[in-house]
């Protein structure tokens, strides 16, 4: 962070918020605070707790074993390590006491996952994927930020969406729970052994309005162009409202892959069953605006209204959001090209 307080007559840069990337004011840089969140990410994610946060939370990524005791302790599966943690672990004094763990914490740890290219970049990798799926195209998250451990290690922090206010818990079912998947019944490759096409048909099964089928449209496409080749059947789910029916709920797990894996496909999943047949993949090895209006059909969407999400997410207009936004971002110089190059190179499929 730069020091604020230079000689008159010289430009001040500000930090920016570890949440959103907008610039804090310099009222707020305080030593007593040292807040590193504008005042709506201290609403979203800490519910605005004026209480001091922990610049950096009180135990390293690596070789902790506290670290150890959490993941033995924890139910939440996935690839990268994830860790419960509530509000009370990131506040100097305890603001919901007797509540249960509001967040998920997602340090770098070497030691848990496969090695993996630009392993310190994901972290930011996931923060900025999800505040450009949320900032730019307008998807609905999980609110995110990141935060830094004792180390001086980044990790990626994001609030859940399925523990209420008042500590209660929402049904949710990802769609590996939904279509009774797992790998003691379907093998290891169980989270990948399915179609897009063939998880909409869920949708239909519980009843969701064609609104919800619009949004998981959309985050397939987002997946698509943001080189997201890791969006499998336990990256989704489907949330019940406290009023009842089921919902999308929002989306989580969102990252460019490619940044750490080169060689992965493009998708997770089969757009639906045949799409390499079709005249544009058949033509060009990739998916374009046929595969993506044929899957919209398949969802029940109009094609009329597929055709405005593919022309809205494809416009030079949110390539230069996206831009701006990599260019504030704390990911290392190199990946930022990367990250602008693959989503380049996407976006010509729909030229």
């Amino acid at each position: 962070m730069k020091s604020i307080g230079k000689p008159k007559g010289q430009s001040v840069t500000l930090p920016r918020c570890l949440g959103c990337y907008n610039k804090l004011s310099s009222a707020r840089m305080t030593k007593v605070t040292q807040n590193l969140f504008c005042r709506r990410c201290r609403q979203l994610l800490f519910d605005g707790a004026e209480g001091c946060l922990n610049p950096r939370l009180d135990f390293c990524s690596q070789n902790d074993q506290r670290v150890v005791s959490l993941i033995s302790k924890s139910a939440i599966a996935g690839y990268q390590l994830k860790l419960p943690i509530c509000m009370e672990d990131l506040l100097e004094a305890a603001v919901k006491p007797n509540k249960g763990c509001q967040f998920i914490l997602k340090p770098i740890a070497t030691h848990f996952v496969s090695p993996i290219e630009n392993m310190e970049d994901l972290p930011e990798n996931e923060h900025l994927t999800m505040q450009i799926a949320r900032q730019v195209f307008g998807l609905k998250t999980a609110d995110n930020a990141l935060i830094y451990l004792q180390d001086g290690r980044p990790a990626y922090l994001t609030r859940r969406f399925d523990v209420l206010d008042n500590g209660l818990k929402l049904a949710q079912e990802d769609f590996c729970q939904l279509m009774n998947r797992s790998a003691a019944v379907n093998g290891e490759n169980f989270k990948y052994d399915s179609s897009y096409d063939e998880m909409g048909q869920i949708f239909r099964m519980v009843g969701t309005p064609v609104t919800q089928q619009e949004a998981f449209f959309k985050q397939i496409l987002f997946n698509y162009l943001i080189s997201n080749g890791d969006a499998h059947l336990k990256n989704f789910s489907l949330i019940r409202a406290v009023q009842g029916g089921y919902r999308l709920s929002p989306a989580y797990d969102l990252l460019c892959t490619r940044l750490h894996t080169p060689m992965e496909s493009d998708v997770a999943l089969d757009l639906f069953e045949g799409d390499m047949d079709f005249p544009y993949y058949d033509t060009y090895g990739r998916y374009g605006t046929p595969e993506f209006l044929e899957l919209a059909v398949r969802l029940g969407i109009k094609e009329s209204r597929a055709r405005r999400f593919l022309a809205d997410f494809t416009s030079a207009q949110k390539l230069d959001q996206v831009r701006q936004m990599v260019e504030n971002c704390f990911l290392s110089d190199s990946s930022k090209e990367k990250y602008i190059a693959l989503l380049k190179g996407k976006r010509t499929a729909f030229d």
